[in-house]
């Protein structure tokens, strides 16, 4: 078993290995709750009710809820029937909440946990690639509404984190896709031996990629749990990518949508002379042997632009991008003007 320590204000441990989901029960326990709330996505029904047995074996009652798949499971209204439901229940600020699924449902549950009687614990069980790599491990939270994506939400980290790496030899070829986005992301902006790894072929190597993107976003919010400074470089590819999620109306898979946006960040980054053509050129390597898109439409970068004017980054009116000025290190660009972005758009399309 791999084991991945997330440090700072409560550290918490994010455990790689198979057949994790069995531990879950004693962990809940470890931390005195009386009932949990298992929020689940459709499909792992019968996944949620073999933990809930677990639960009961380890004296604990368990409450399933499931929410619907993707960014449908983020709205106001699932939010509010959680709520009911642990209300109903009677859940107390010492009992839990424990998800179950992709990085929406760790988004959405988290968002519960950290609200309901102003914090009770939670722990995650992610299964999709991109919920291991990224949303269950960091402590965001947050849901949808008409203006964009995760405008509300809280940070609340969890109790732990229990990834269960046979569930990705199962996973659909669109949801690896995606997850490897953000795999590939932490290569760029931190391990390189991430895209070493990528291009001597993914499969042979998910149980180390795991570990090493975990490990990198793991070093990255126990130094900045808020996203005050360093917790930026997580969001590499993420300004133009929310942009694109939301005039998709989140029908674009996510990391899809960042792979976009980790192009349009290269070409705005070898626009300023930060990185050279080379660097530019393995991103689109790496990110089409992963099955990712390069590119997005024509004659939409005002629509864009306008949805990048959103972007909770932004500071004094300013789009705040992160880009890199080498592999395996970023810096940040703050006054990028529209005609410069436009520019990088139009190569990104046109190369």
């Amino acid at each position: 078993m791999a084991v991945v320590d997330v440090c700072g204000p409560q550290p918490y441990q994010v455990f790689i290995d198979h057949d994790t989901t069995m531990k879950v029960g004693i962990r809940v326990q470890e931390l005195g709750a009386r009932k949990a709330l298992i929020v689940h996505q459709p499909p792992l029904a019968a996944v949620a009710r073999s933990i809930a047995q677990d639960l009961e074996n380890n004296n604990i009652e368990p409450h399933l809820a499931a929410v619907p798949d993707a960014e449908d499971g983020k709205s106001i209204a699932v939010a509010s029937e959680l709520w009911d439901v642990l209300g109903r229940a009677g859940f107390s600020r010492q009992d839990a909440v424990v998800t179950v699924g992709g990085g929406a449902a760790t988004d959405m549950g988290g968002f519960i946990a950290a609200t309901w009687m102003r914090g009770i614990d939670v722990v995650h069980v992610p299964t999709t690639l991109l919920a291991m790599v990224d949303a269950a491990v960091g402590g965001k939270t947050g849901m949808n509404t008409a203006e964009g994506k995760n405008l509300v939400g809280a940070f609340h980290e969890p109790k732990g984190v229990f990834i269960d790496l046979e569930r990705v030899y199962t996973l659909p070829e669109e949801e690896i896709v995606s997850g490897s986005a953000e795999l590939i992301k932490t290569g760029f902006i931190a391990d390189p031996k991430i895209l070493d790894l990528f291009q001597e072929g993914a499969s042979r190597h998910w149980p180390e990629l795991i570990e090493r993107s975990v490990a990198v976003k793991a070093g990255v919010v126990s130094e900045d749990l808020k996203e005050s400074g360093l917790r930026e470089i997580l969001n590499y590819g993420h300004t133009l990518g929310h942009a694109i999620e939301r005039r998709e109306q989140y029908r674009w898979r996510h990391g899809n949508a960042v792979a976009v946006g980790m192009m349009f960040v290269a070409y705005l980054a070898l626009q300023r002379g930060l990185i050279d053509e080379s660097v530019v050129s393995l991103h689109r390597t790496i990110l089409e042997a992963a099955g990712l898109p390069t590119r997005y439409e024509h004659g939409v970068f005002d629509e864009l632009y306008e949805g990048m004017t959103r972007d909770k980054k932004n500071k004094n009116g300013h789009i705040r991008f992160v880009v890199l000025d080498g592999i395996g290190s970023c810096t940040r660009i703050e006054d990028a003007t529209k005609e410069e972005m436009r520019a990088a758009y139009e190569a990104m399309m046109g190369d």
